[in-house]
């Protein structure tokens, strides 16, 4: 029986955090450049 905390845990859920972080940003910066260009389309129709 152990007593010390597996360190392995954290790693895993630091890689984690890291690369959801990443896509969510991803994600969010596509969204938001997909907004700028239909806007730019609408002012360019106008």
């Amino acid at each position: 029986m152990r007593e010390a905390l597996d360190q392995w845990t954290f790693v895993y859920a630091a890689y984690a955090i890291g690369v959801g972080g990443t896509l969510a940003m991803i994600a969010w910066s596509w969204i938001a450049m997909k907004r700028a260009e239909a806007r730019r389309e609408k002012a360019r129709k106008r």
